[in-house]
């Protein structure tokens, strides 16, 4: 980390709700040169993002469990995994969700291949929201609207106008390597490599990154967003040592020359869990939408292969299944 970071990673929680001015976009921060739209567009047309039919055949295969949270008082530390981004977390007696995407559909993509892991009627009440960035897969609509306009929202730097557009009255927005505290749980949102867009002409408008979440007294939790690999994972474990478990990104990763920089195979996830030196590792971002050209369980079976292949202990391996859930200290 720059003496700049590392100033910044030390600074305190930013206020809650603080109405702040940001650049008008992000480029700067792109670790590689963002998708021109008409390649993303070929690439829609020629439908080089699905998985050949047969591939398909693996669907009935994909784990799923029965979808309860966990009782969790306030020095229990628990997750559950709704499906792709989406966690439940429970943490010094909050309930975050992150990424929340409970919509059987998203724009541009064939609706998800397993059932949301949690119905919203099984959710406890909801204390905080944690964003990573705005693609449609992480950033939804219908789902948020479900939920109480004083709930709170951590989002990135420049996202805050689209949750106050929609009538949320407790948003806060943070740049990379900055916090905020909520009933002593601290939110800490750091760094990526990946990009963010919602139309064709707003790429890079708003910040994107991972979060960081911690109660002073339990595990940390870290969650990644969208990610490609790089030297981000190792900054964010020196700057939060201690990490007890890491929820990363496993899938969407091909083709691999047009995915690479912004999305991590199932290797480059356990190369960046040594990086961060967590405890223990949930892999996420597969087994839900159909985004890449992966047949639906080849993330997970690499993540095994390059495990075992790392010599890494299996049970610090959390392969939860969509809707399985997790106790950290048991």
């Amino acid at each position: 980390m720059t003496h700049q970071t590392e100033r910044r990673a030390l600074a305190g929680p930013r206020p809650l709700g603080e109405r702040r001015v940001w650049p008008r976009s992000f480029t700067d921060r792109l670790t590689e040169p963002l998708p021109a739209a008409r390649d993303l567009v070929r690439v829609a047309r020629e439908c080089v993002v699905r998985p050949p039919a047969d591939a398909l055949k693996d669907v009935p295969l994909l784990p799923v469990a029965d979808g309860a949270v966990p009782q969790a008082g306030p020095d229990t530390v628990s997750v559950t995994w709704a499906g792709h981004a989406s966690w439940v977390v429970r943490i010094g007696g909050l309930t975050v969700l992150t990424d929340p995407v409970w919509s059987r559909r998203i724009p541009g993509t064939p609706a998800r291949i397993t059932p949301v892991g949690v119905p919203w009627s099984a959710l406890p009440p909801v204390d905080a929201v944690v964003i990573s960035h705005n693609h449609y897969d992480h950033l939804d609509a219908p789902t948020l609207k479900r939920l109480p306009r004083d709930t709170a929202m951590f989002v990135p730097a420049g996202l805050g106008g689209w949750f106050r557009r929609r009538c949320f009255t407790r948003v806060t927005e943070l740049d990379w390597w900055e916090s905020a505290e909520l009933a002593g749980v601290r939110f800490d949102f750091v760094p990526a490599h990946h990009w963010s867009r919602r139309a064709l002409t707003d790429g890079c408008r708003t910040l994107w990154g991972g979060w960081v979440l911690s109660d002073g007294a339990g595990p940390r939790v870290y969650f990644a967003g969208d990610s490609g690999y790089g030297p981000c994972f190792r900054e964010i474990g020196r700057a939060h040592p201690g990490i007890g478990l890491a929820l990363l990104p496993i899938g969407a990763y091909a083709p691999r020359g047009m995915l690479k920089p912004v999305h991590t195979d199932p290797e480059e996830a356990v190369q960046a869990f040594l990086d961060l030196g967590a405890a223990a590792m949930a892999p996420m971002h597969w087994a839900t939408f159909l985004l890449s050209s992966e047949p639906p369980l080849e993330p997970l079976r690499r993540l095994h292969a390059a495990w075992t292949a790392a010599e890494l202990a299996r049970g610090a391996l959390w392969d939860l299944p969509v809707g399985g859930s997790r106790v950290l200290g048991d």
